[in-house]
């Protein structure tokens, strides 16, 4: 482990920047990706000198790139960052074996993630066999590479057992809410503080914070990092007014990230960095099942860009 339990629950009650995996043609644009990581880990404006979180997940497109991509990705993320920082990798739990197979590899890194997101469950399961299967997947998994766990909770039938899995096991250290506020209370009410309950579902967060979830994830940290490291830093002192402040400003944005079942989720963001002409964060030409965004949401993106680029750096 590069950083013991207490202290990585303390650094994950932060912004968590997941950058866009950016490509070039049919391509991962490796040098991109190096560059974001750059910027990211350059740019932070995060209180009290904390470390930058960053994730490889979901905006990441980790569904759609195979398992090759996705360990190069992480290994040149942990080298950009250089011994700095915190590391968070993903892992679709689907078929087990091959997670498991991930997990290895991720393990054989330089630097190995610090702690890793499972990723939300597809295909046909039930609660009860959900449990059984991650509570042995986690015990094999810190058994054998020293893994901990974060459980990216999407389906609200899986509730109660998914609070039994993060209670019950060691290693998973907590949830990230991807579905909405009203779920952060059960979470937060449950667990105690050993247990870390995270903001899913972008900068948008002050409403769960307020209910007791502790950091968010950010899709749009890659484009105006400040605003996600502001918003956090409001959170942790309790200036849930500033916050609310910053979030109105970046909230057109993530209007158009959400909007029609999170269609634009990731093009959104790219057309963010393309449109505004950037130089130290890449954007890229669109990825698998994520083309750029139509016309009349470019426009859109490009007026909500002139009033936030500001907080780019």
């Amino acid at each position: 482990m590069t950083i013991e339990t207490p202290a990585l629950l303390d650094a994950l009650n932060s912004v968590i920047g997941i950058p866009l995996i950016p490509f070039s043609g049919r391509c991962v644009d490796y040098a991109g990706h190096a560059k974001n990581i750059d910027y990211l880990m350059r740019n932070n404006a995060l209180s009290e000198s904390r470390p930058r979180v960053i994730s490889i997940a979901g905006t990441s497109l980790v569904h759609h790139i195979g398992y090759d991509d996705q360990v190069k990705l992480l290994d040149i993320a942990g080298q950009r960052m250089e011994g700095q920082g915190v590391l968070m990798a993903a892992v679709v739990p689907n078929p087990l074996p091959a997670a498991s197979d991930l997990i290895a590899r991720f393990a054989a890194l330089k630097r190995p993630p610090d702690v890793t997101l499972i990723m939300p469950l597809s295909g046909t399961y039930g609660p009860a066999g959900l449990y059984q299967t991650l509570m042995a997947f986690a015990e094999e998994q810190a058994r054998e590479h020293g893994a901990r766990f974060l459980y990216y909770y999407r389906r609200p039938r899986d509730r109660d057992m998914i609070i039994r899995l993060v209670q019950d096991s060691p290693h998973v250290i907590g949830v990230k809410i991807g579905t909405d506020e009203e779920d952060v209370l059960p979470f937060t009410d449950a667990l105690d503080d050993g247990k870390i309950v995270i903001w899913g579902i972008g900068d948008r967060s002050t409403a769960a914070a307020k209910m007791g979830a502790k950091g968010h994830t950010s899709g749009i940290n890659i484009v105006v990092a400040r605003a996600s490291d502001e918003i956090n830093n409001a959170q942790r002192c309790g200036d849930y007014e500033l916050a609310q402040q910053i979030e109105e400003e970046i909230s057109p944005l993530e209007d158009i990230r959400f909007m029609e079942e999170r269609a634009y989720n990731y093009s959104a963001v790219m057309e963010a960095i393309n449109c505004s002409g950037f130089d130290d964060v890449v954007g890229g030409a669109g990825g698998p099942f994520n083309p750029p965004v139509p016309a009349d949401i470019a426009r859109r993106i490009k007026r909500i860009m002139a009033s936030i680029a500001h907080y780019h750096r």
